[in-house]
């Protein structure tokens, strides 16, 4: 009999060598309350490490950019509050109100409680008007472009950007570069913004939010650098297969300096006198003027050419990189702070301070698709005409028309 009752007394507690029976809700519990600790760690350890970022959203340095910090500070502030206050009521409602054993009969049930009702709904309602109210006047304020500011002309093409400066407003272009767009610090900047392929998205976060780039459109947007600087940007709307490398950068110059970059761009290229570059512009000339242009050589209008166009290269070796922003051109660009530092030397004296990246040239101009998927199968390049195709170039050409392209200043 004693045998019996000790037999029953395991079988309700559980079996030998197992915890006793506990409530599913019991069970859960700890595993819920570990993801939510989880959870708010890996945010937490997400936003101490995105202030060290180039594309930080919150290191604003420009007058739009600080007008979109005063409301998106504030809004992240209200969410994050609302988060902890209702994950603690979600935590206190568990442990409060959890299944208890021997406990079957249903809670109070609470209808028509005018107090309750009227709290979850108008705080909400409160709230929201709060930041509708706030939204809608930073949209007029960015929307609100000023008088007789410049304007650059901004093109999204994969996987590349081009901008076009019309210097004296004449309704011509004078200068035409690629990746890089100077601009004058402190001075507003009014971009229009155009596609000559797909979408794209031109998106500047130390200088404003992001505005697509759509073909037969123009998006205009006002940009001001307080300071100088580079600030770098990033095409955020999916395009193919390069998307994620289809980089920018803006570098905004004193107006002095910015001014002699202007002087410089406005001059056509220098013929090469060296013979080594000078048998690298025939490279050049032969292989290359099908997609690049470059001011006083071999002119093609850039109409005629195709959605695979290329940059132009009249100045190549004045920009800090190449290759659609992806590579640095001098080495020392990779020094010093990510945002705005270029090992030191100031932009303009790049081309004749800087350590020029031979390697890293030279290995693009041996095989761009390795360096730059531009298409999913390499060997069927001519069927999707996008990007630069590997030209077979011998070493010999290659060390030519490095020698030439290092002419380009």
């Amino acid at each position: 009999m004693s045998r019996n009752r000790s037999a029953a007394g395991l079988a309700g507690r559980g079996r030998v060598g197992q915890a006793p029976n506990v409530s599913p809700a019991r069970r859960r519990f700890p595993q819920f309350v570990k993801g939510l600790l989880g959870l708010g760690a890996v945010a937490l350890l997400a936003g101490c490490s995105a202030s060290d970022k180039p594309l930080d959203i919150f290191q604003g340095d420009g007058t739009e950019s600080q007008t979109i910090n005063d409301l998106q500070i504030p809004v992240f502030i209200i969410a994050i509050v609302i988060g902890v206050l209702v994950m603690a009521a979600v935590v206190f409602i568990v442990i409060k109100f959890r299944a208890k054993p021997g406990d079957d009969d249903l809670p109070p049930q609470t209808h028509g409680a005018l107090s309750l009702e009227l709290g979850w709904t108008l705080l909400p309602a409160l709230l929201l008007a709060f930041v509708a109210v706030g939204t809608v006047v930073t949209i007029f304020d960015l929307a609100d472009a000023p008088q007789d500011a410049m304007e650059i002309d901004v093109y999204g093409q994969q996987w590349w950007w081009g901008f076009e400066y019309d210097t004296n407003q004449d309704g011509e272009i004078d200068i035409t570069t690629a990746t890089e767009m100077i601009i004058p610090a402190g001075e507003p900047v009014i971009v229009n913004i155009r596609s000559r392929d797909v979408i794209h998205s031109f998106w500047i976060p130390a200088l404003n939010g992001k505005k697509d780039a759509v073909p037969g459109r123009t998006h205009q947007l006002t940009i001001q650098a307080d300071e100088p600087g580079i600030y770098r940007g990033q095409c955020t709307e999916f395009c193919g297969l390069s998307h994620g490398r289809m980089q920018m950068r803006v570098v905004a110059l004193d107006r002095p300096d910015y001014d002699a970059w202007v002087e410089n761009q406005m001059r056509d290229a220098a013929t090469p006198t060296d013979a080594e570059a000078a048998a690298g512009l025939e490279v050049f000339q032969g292989q290359c003027t099908t997609c690049h242009q470059i001011n006083g050589v071999d002119e093609v209008a850039f109409a005629a050419q195709v959605s695979g166009a290329a940059p132009n290269l009249t100045h190549l070796m004045t920009r800090s990189t190449f290759a659609g922003g992806i590579f640095e051109l001098y080495d020392q660009a990779n020094d010093g702070d990510p945002n705005y530092d270029l090992g030191g030397i100031p932009y303009n004296d790049l081309p004749e301070e800087g350590t020029f990246n031979r390697n890293q040239l030279e290995a693009w101009l041996r095989n761009p698709p390795a360096e730059k998927p531009m298409a999913p199968d390499p060997t069927q390049y001519s069927q999707y005409g996008r990007g630069m195709p590997n030209l077979n170039l011998s070493e010999q050409q290659i060390d030519q028309l490095v020698a030439y392209l290092e002419t380009l200043k």
